[in-house]
């Protein structure tokens, strides 16, 4: 077997042996072939699945080009990935994560070097654009094979018509242990967990991948280690097939019935836009031939073929052409009603859009998009949030649920950088990843105006809730479930009004009457201010007297 190309990260403790499945293991969306090797091997053919693939991804490119798809699919990138001239289009969040601030630190720089690598900030809606039309993304993780600690140097795109993803199940005598009795009865019944190789096949040139992968034993181009590529698919899977799909499979007929409708609209209105004339001469007698004869002879004499050239902007008469809208010429004989000349009106309905705009919509609504968001001249309502289309907040959730998918893209990045530079183990990763989160820069106004109107709603409560603080219910209580305030928010909350406290900014609470919430005077100014105040040597005496 070919040595593999790049590196692998693999775990310190390996699992015992006896943790055992007839089911290997799928991480992956849209791969679930393997090549049996060994003498009693047996051949799965996955070249199908490739070529599907290879024509998917032309058809997604090609589909890309049109321009209602195209509006469409900038709908949805310019929601998800948020340009601003100050804010990166995404943060990472680590307010679940219980880890110490010192390795926060460490996930937040790193971080921060991946974006930096990949250029995302500038390249951000390309980067989106191309995992959303192709369905897949692949990135090549470079690194100093001399110095692996020193982390990622370089991240580099990799066309997906150039690479594909391999599972290879292998077949040894040697694993014994790997055959468990399932009964004690039968001794033929038994499991078999095959162990199975991982890596990705990349060919320089584009092609249309063709021949035998059991004739090359699936090598084709260069092995490169699983490690090595960062892998993020849409979720979307033909089951039936094993491909993987991209967002736009399900527009795919949508598209194809609005270009064939749009064309033959053009071709009707082309052809029964003007008035027609019929000519119906009168030939006699003559025989068929001399009767087509002049039949030509009088086309040729009253034909008008006057043609407008844009260019010039001259009107010449061009007689050698023929068009589609030209007049009929049928010839009449010895008997009917001699020369006759009749117009054929144009088409009635051409003013008609209907079928064009229910089948954009259909495509808008294939594609997820709200069909409000067709009409270009409709305006923008900033209502209230009860006020809000349906559409538009399952659209919403449908851009999270691609963040969330995407954002697979840094966790990858993150793993292989954290592990490289020895700031976590493989073991630790496993821990930490399901507490790392990532904030995407959000512009979207109707969950702003969501937003506003629940933060109304909890000030009001909050006000209602005020008297029975300390009472029924503790001020941590009421930020968490009232004001929603994560542990962090709390911290940093706290931390801002202290500062602002010594700066002057805000009074401090400790030096407000907790009835007027007026301002305390001074200790000293108090008793000098008031009239009938008691000094201290005064209410000393009188201590005495009454003592006496």
């Amino acid at each position: 077997m070919a040595r593999l190309f790049g590196f692998s990260i693999e775990d310190k403790e390996k699992k015992s042996p006896s943790i055992i499945s007839p089911v290997p293991q799928n991480n992956e969306d849209g791969v679930d072939n393997y090549i049996s090797s060994g003498f009693y091997g047996s051949y799965v053919d996955i070249e199908g699945v490739y070529r599907t693939e290879f024509d998917l991804i032309r058809r997604y490119r090609e589909m890309a080009l049109h321009p209602e798809a195209d509006g469409a699919i900038e709908d949805v990138i310019n929601e998800a990935i948020v340009s601003d001239l100050y804010d990166s289009p995404i943060e990472i969040e680590l307010s679940n994560l219980n880890a110490s601030d010192k390795l926060k630190k460490l996930i937040r720089e790193e971080f921060k070097n991946i974006k930096e690598i990949l250029d995302f900030d500038s390249k951000s809606h390309e980067i989106f654009r191309n995992w959303y039309v192709d369905g897949r993304l692949f990135y090549l993780k470079v690194i100093d094979v001399k110095k692996p600690q020193e982390g990622i140097q370089d991240l580099r795109y990799i066309d997906p018509m150039k690479i594909r993803f391999v599972r290879q199940e292998k077949k040894d005598k040697k694993n014994d242990y790997m055959n468990v009795k399932m009964s004690s009865e039968s001794d033929s019944s038994k499991i078999v967990s095959p162990e199975i190789e991982e890596y990705f096949v990349y060919t320089p040139k584009p092609s249309y991948p063709t021949g035998s992968i059991a004739s090359s034993g699936g090598t084709k181009g260069v092995k490169i280690a699983k490690d090595s590529i960062t892998y993020v698919t849409s979720g979307l899977v033909d089951r039936n097939k094993g491909t993987v799909l991209s967002y736009l499979h399900k527009a795919i007929k949508a598209l194809n019935q609005l270009r064939m409708i749009e064309d033959s609209l053009v071709i009707y209105r082309l052809s029964r836009a003007p008035e027609r004339r019929i000519f119906y001469i009168d030939v006699g007698n003559l025989p068929k031939v001399k009767a087509e004869q002049y039949l030509k002879e009088v086309m040729s004499r009253y034909r008008n073929k006057l043609v407008y050239d844009a260019n010039t902007g001259e009107i010449r008469d061009d007689r050698k052409f023929m068009s589609m809208m030209e007049d009929f010429w049928l010839p009449r004989r010895e008997g009917g009603r001699g020369t006759e000349i009749t117009t054929l009106p144009g088409g009635q309905n051409l003013g008609e859009l209907a079928d064009i705009e229910y089948f954009q919509k259909k495509l808008y609504r294939a594609l997820g998009v709200p069909e409000s968001r067709i009409a270009s001249e409709g305006g923008f309502n900033l209502g209230r949030s009860s006020e809000i289309l349906r559409d538009e907040l399952k659209f919403s959730k449908f851009v999270g649920r691609l963040r969330k998918r995407f954002a697979n893209l840094f966790n990858d990045m993150l793993k292989t950088q954290l592990i490289l530079k020895n700031i976590v183990t493989p073991e630790d990763w496993e821990v930490i990843s399901d507490h790392i989160q990532y904030d995407f820069l959000y512009d979207n106004q109707f969950a702003e105006l969501k937003e506003t109107e629940m933060m109304n709603e909890r000030l009001g409560t909050l006000a209602t809730i005020e008297p029975y603080i300390g009472k029924f219910y503790s001020n941590e209580f009421v930020r968490r479930k009232v004001l929603r305030q994560t542990d962090a928010e709390m911290v940093e909350i706290d931390e801002q009004i202290e500062q602002e406290i010594a700066d002057g900014i805000i009074p401090d609470p400790a030096m407000l009457d907790p009835i007027t919430g007026e301002p305390l005077p001074p200790e000293g100014e108090m008793g000098m201010d008031a009239p009938n105040a008691i000094t201290n040597g005064e209410f000393a005496q009188d201590t005495k007297k009454a003592e006496i």
